[in-house]
């Protein structure tokens, strides 16, 4: 059964409005998600099939002209996703060698921060290869953001390693609380978030949330929101180009459904 919704109260309460990130693989979706007025998406590819790759700097380059030409593009800062495979999040050298090359490449294009993860098979931070990706970024600029993706999800103790990620200068933490949604996950969340505010490290619920989870989340005292907001696409690119798997898109409705669950929430949270 899903949890039920936390009441917000002073100790979990967001001291600041809460942000909201879509998750697009496109530069219609980060249109998208510019026209709801999201703060940030995270880019990637294969979304759908692998959890998120990392995208091409041609599609990288797009997205962040798409949004010059429909305004300043920092108003939704593009964050991109650097992962080279699919399954697990422990890498080898070569493996972390790609993703800082990725991570470097990524920022000095444009991108406002990178999306990164890495652990050790004793199931902990692998705090070498973290530190290389984040002075990788930071590299191409001293102010990229770096956010710290759901491999902490598969951690034992994911508060801890709040700590790690802290020390290694980590903006912010996208976690399911633990679960295979945020909305099972809000106790987890709720602690992430209290200790995040301590460390100075935001923590963003992502995984499975739906435009009717985001009053619940926000309630749990989390900084951000995430969700893809996708729908498939069905196109039979025949036995050479997937079957009919079809691909998968932004879906406005979904996206601007979102957007004013959220907007709902800050307002009901409003001094009278």
């Amino acid at each position: 059964m899903p949890s039920q919704p936390v009441a917000p109260d002073d100790s979990a309460a967001p001291v600041a409005p809460v942000a909201l990130e879509l998750a697009v693989q496109d530069p219609v979706g980060a249109l998208i998600a510019a026209r709801v007025g999201a703060a940030r998406v995270e880019l990637c590819t294969a979304l759908g099939a692998t959890g998120g790759l990392t995208p091409s700097t041609g599609l990288l380059e797009a997205t962040l002209d798409a949004l010059r030409v429909t305004g300043d593009p920092s108003d939704t800062g593009v964050h991109v996703l650097v992962r080279p495979r699919p399954g697990g999040f422990v890498y080898d050298s070569v493996e972390v060698a790609v993703q800082t090359r990725d991570a470097r490449a990524a920022v000095a294009s444009g991108a406002a921060g990178v999306v990164v993860g890495a652990l050790l098979p004793s199931g902990v931070v692998d705090v070498a290869a973290l530190r290389a990706l984040v002075d990788a970024a930071r590299s191409a600029d001293a102010g990229a953001e770096v956010t710290f993706h759901r491999a902490i999800d598969t951690l034992a103790d994911p508060v801890a390693a709040l700590d790690v990620l802290a020390g290694q200068g980590v903006t912010r933490v996208l976690t399911s609380g633990g679960a295979a949604r945020a909305i099972d996950g809000l106790d987890r969340l709720a602690e992430l978030a209290a200790r995040g505010r301590e460390l100075g490290v935001q923590i963003m619920a992502g995984g499975g949330v739906r435009p009717e989870d985001v009053a619940a989340l926000v309630g749990a005292g989390v900084h951000a929101v995430h969700l893809s907001a996708k729908r498939v696409v069905v196109d039979d690119g025949g036995p050479g180009g997937g079957g009919d798997g079809g691909y998968e898109t932004t879906d406005e409705a979904v996206a601007t459904a979102a957007a004013e669950a959220l907007r709902v929430v800050e307002e009901a949270n409003l001094p009278k």
